[in-house]
């Protein structure tokens, strides 16, 4: 048995996975294995489907290749996004004792037929690209629907704006991009990025991670303290230096982000902005270990507290592990987090939401507009949980006592 080993140097890596490639923008798929045998390609693809679920499942195929027969998953994404699920199904496959995954640049592959390879059509690639990216749109579109409907039904405003994300960490694919790029309240949803400052000046050796620190960190994203956030924010030279500093050493994470005042007595933070791409990325780099101490901010983002992605979703079960953190304000309410869902044999597969909801005028009733607002980010959420639970298969047998 030989594993494909393929270079990585030549692929074209992108910042972060964008929902549409542009015109003429290389396409890759994802390979596992290959071999001169073809049914030894088809016993491993049955391996590979079995640990990897349904989603991936449908896109296997045994392709001819330059050395024989190789097993690729037909994705037709972007290089970044790839590589992504790439390393993701990899880490997944080798604690089965399945091998490596890797991107591949797509091509019109000549798949294995019942009597051996069927000829290859130039205009295959083009229709499947366009195949997975109405897939890929699917999702999006039920959500903008979902939101039309609780407009029409007067569980949303006139005067509120939404913004929603999706990403799907098994297949490397952002599913949903709803109004994602508009500057929203933050709220306490900046709170992470002040944790990330403050732990890349850790990393950096310019400040301790004490028991004072530690003590703050936990208090700020578990009990969203807003004196522990702002004894960070001044520690570390107040609003305008940390954002100074997230833009300089993590411009990616951080394009959008007004971070300009301290959290104001009663926890009003009207000023402070962000995107949904800024969580999203942020959510992004964070499950892909590419932010200082990454395994600590999870940590941190995984102590218990109530949410709305996961508290009350009535379809998202008990045991689905949660790393997130909410916004609120009487202008805001808004959550975002890494939900990681089982399936019944275990196996485990991460994907991000971001919800936010804006209010142009205070809430007049604040307990009980955000209480309402929270039950449509846990309607999404529940939502988004079954969407990608009929692409994966996953086990919805125990669902959470509500």
């Amino acid at each position: 048995m030989r594993l494909l080993r393929l270079t990585l140097a030549s692929l074209l890596l992108l910042p972060y996975a964008r929902p549409v490639l542009a015109q003429g923008e290389a396409r890759y798929d994802i390979s596992y294995y290959w071999d001169a045998d073809p049914a030894k390609v088809r016993a491993h693809q049955t391996a590979v489907a079995g640990v990897l679920g349904p989603g991936v499942e449908a896109k296997l195929s045994v392709v001819a290749s330059e050395n024989g027969w190789a097993l690729v998953y037909r994705r037709g994404g972007d290089a970044d996004g790839a590589r992504f699920a790439a390393e993701t199904h990899s880490r997944i496959l080798r604690a089965r004792g399945l091998g490596a995954a890797a991107p591949v640049r797509s091509r019109p592959w000549s798949e294995l037929g019942a009597e051996g390879a069927e000829p290859a059509d130039p205009g295959e690639a083009e229709r499947l690209a366009a195949s997975q990216e109405a897939e890929k749109k699917a999702l999006d579109a039920v959500l903008e629907k979902k939101v039309k409907d609780l407009r029409r039904t007067g569980r949303l405003a006139s005067d509120e704006r939404t913004a929603w994300t999706v990403y799907d960490f098994t297949t490397g694919e952002q599913l949903v991009s709803i109004n994602e790029d508009i500057k929203l309240q933050a709220a306490s949803l900046i709170k992470p990025f002040v944790a990330l400052a403050l732990l890349h000046e850790v990393k950096a050796g310019r400040r301790s991670y004490d028991a004072l620190q530690l003590r703050r960190l936990e208090r700020m994203i578990q009990h969203s303290d807003n004196h522990a956030t702002n004894a960070v924010l001044k520690e570390l030279g107040g609003p305008r230096a940390v954002e100074g500093l997230l833009k300089k050493e993590y411009p990616g994470v951080a394009r959008d982000l007004d971070l300009v005042e301290y959290i104001p007595s009663g926890g009003r933070t009207y000023r402070n902005k962000a995107s949904a791409r800024d969580y999203s990325r942020f959510l992004l780099a964070l499950w892909k270990g590419e932010l200082p101490y990454s395994e600590e901010i999870k940590r941190l983002m995984a102590l218990p507290k109530r949410d709305r992605l996961h508290t009350g979703a009535r379809e998202v079960p008990a045991d689905t592990a949660v790393y997130s953190k909410t916004g609120s304000t009487r202008h805001l309410c808004g959550d975002m987090g890494v939900l990681l869902a089982k399936s019944a044999d275990g196996r485990e597969f991460p994907y991000a939401v971001v919800g936010l909801i804006e209010k142009r005028a205070p809430a007049r009733n604040y307990i009980r507009w955000l209480r309402s607002r929270g039950d449509v980010i846990r309607e999404i959420s529940s939502l988004v949980y079954m969407d990608l639970g009929e692409r994966h298969g996953f086990a919805r047998t125990q669902l959470a006592a509500r």
